[in-house]
């Protein structure tokens, strides 16, 4: 009979909201810094492309 009853505590019910807020979270900050890593390394080669355009004509004068 003990067994079937239910007691839930404001403090139980808190940390598992806590831990699922946690558990979506995890994979959408992964995501986030996949996505800033990727546009980093596009702005990084447009970077390196200017650059190397700059040098070409300095080279040539």
């Amino acid at each position: 009979m003990y067994l079937m009853q239910a007691n839930f505590n404001g403090g139980d019910i808190l940390f598992q909201f806590l831990m699922f807020i946690l558990l979506l979270g995890i994979p959408v900050v992964l995501i986030l810094l996949l996505l800033l890593g990727r546009k980093n390394k596009k702005d990084d080669h447009e970077r390196l492309e200017r650059m190397e355009e700059k040098l070409d004509r300095l080279l040539k004068e």
